[in-house]
């Protein structure tokens, strides 16, 4: 059987265009930090792994590892530079959907 998050990752891979609206969601949550780094977390493995989106958001694969883990405590550049990689303007994340 799947995980749970084996799940989402490959439905996050066959409708990637439901990224935005998983995101928006986690963020919404009451007090979903957590929950909202690991929906980023889903949405990065769904893209193109960890190592492809740390390369493009300039930072190290460990540090995503760590500021996307449950315990992760990302600075605000970090989370920009993730998002961005993921091809999601951080703009979008706090606007609902037209």
């Amino acid at each position: 059987m799947k995980s749970h998050d084996t799940a989402v990752i490959e439905m996050l891979r066959d409708e990637p265009e439901m990224a935005l609206d998983y995101l928006r969601t986690a963020f919404d949550e009451e007090g979903g930090e957590s929950a909202f780094l690991m929906a980023l977390r889903h949405v990065v493995e769904a893209q193109d792994g960890m190592a492809v989106v740390a390369e493009r958001a300039k930072v190290s694969r460990e540090s995503l590892y760590r500021a996307l883990s449950p315990k992760g405590n990302p600075t605000l550049r970090t989370m920009t530079a993730v998002i961005k990689a993921t091809g999601i303007h951080f703009h979008d994340l706090t606007h609902p959907a037209s």
